[in-house]
């Protein structure tokens, strides 16, 4: 049989959801540059270095995206954007708590709680591109991994 008929739906739309998460890290990663001052009030105040903790966050979103493009990289990126989900959950619980606003906009506070879910839906769209071991293997991962570095 050919492995276009064993391939479900979503497995054929795997690498376009890796390649829109890819995109979707380095952009908001690059934004902790651009506009640091959006990320500050996100900050809770028991944290130190608050400049430092966004620029480090910034750094991991995009090293993650790019980690993630490539098959080689693709595993560690995945666990590394899942543990960096984890560590910023603490920002979204103290919006959602403390009804932070972020600047130049009103946030409403049922969108602060809607946050906190979120995170476990980007958890598992890493989960998705970067981690499930695939039930086949697809042409385009056997293509990523004959060109993988030795």
């Amino acid at each position: 049989m050919h492995d276009r008929m064993l391939m479900t739906p979503m497995v054929r739309l795997i690498p376009a959801l890796r390649w829109l998460l890819v995109l979707a890290f380095i952009a908001a990663g690059a934004n902790h540059f651009r506009d640091p001052a959006f990320y500050r009030p996100m900050m809770p105040p028991y944290l130190p270095w608050h400049e430092a903790l966004i620029a480090i966050s910034g750094i991991a979103e995009i090293a993650g995206g790019l980690g993630v493009a490539f098959w080689a990289t693709r595993r560690v990126a995945g666990y590394g954007l899942i543990a960096l989900l984890i560590a910023v959950f603490p920002a979204n619980l103290h919006m959602a708590l403390n009804q932070v606003d972020l600047p130049g906009m009103r946030v409403d506070p049922l969108v602060l709680w809607m946050r906190l879910p979120l995170q476990a839906v980007l958890i598992a769209w890493v989960w998705l591109v970067a981690l499930r071991r695939p039930l086949i293997a697809t042409p385009a991962d056997n293509k990523e991994r004959s060109h993988r570095a030795v």
